[in-house]
């Protein structure tokens, strides 16, 4: 059985100026972890925004547990809040913004699982 708590999840930067946990990734967990997507939980601060950048053949989920924010998507863009998913089509430029006072806080599931070499900073 396989259980992350994400109270002993370590954090550290993304290439996109992201604070994230990996919290399941099929290519770097022991044994045979048969899924096909990874799940993060990243933190982006009061004031903060993410680089720019875009998966060039994932697509990604972020479910918002805590915060709210703007998401850019390509050209659009929108206010978002705790309790939403939003969607983010492969080879999209995406971002997001915090707005708020307290830590943007989201799960970022990513379908294929994510690639170092999939991901490009804009």
């Amino acid at each position: 059985m396989l259980i992350k708590d994400i109270e002993n999840c370590e954090y550290f930067k993304a290439v996109d100026n992201t604070t994230i946990c990996e919290l399941l990734h099929p290519a770097k967990e022991d044994g045979d972890l048969e899924i096909c997507y990874s799940i993060v939980h990243a933190i982006v601060k009061p004031g903060e925004t993410t680089l720019p950048h875009k998966l060039k053949t994932s697509a990604e989920v972020y479910y918002l547990l805590e915060g709210e924010g703007i998401m850019f998507i390509d050209e659009e863009s929108a206010e978002v809040h705790s309790g939403q998913a939003i969607y983010i089509p492969p080879n999209s430029k995406q971002y997001v913004q915090n707005t708020g006072n307290s830590d943007l806080r989201f799960l970022c599931i990513v379908y294929p699982m994510w690639r170092i070499e999939d991901e490009e900073v804009l």
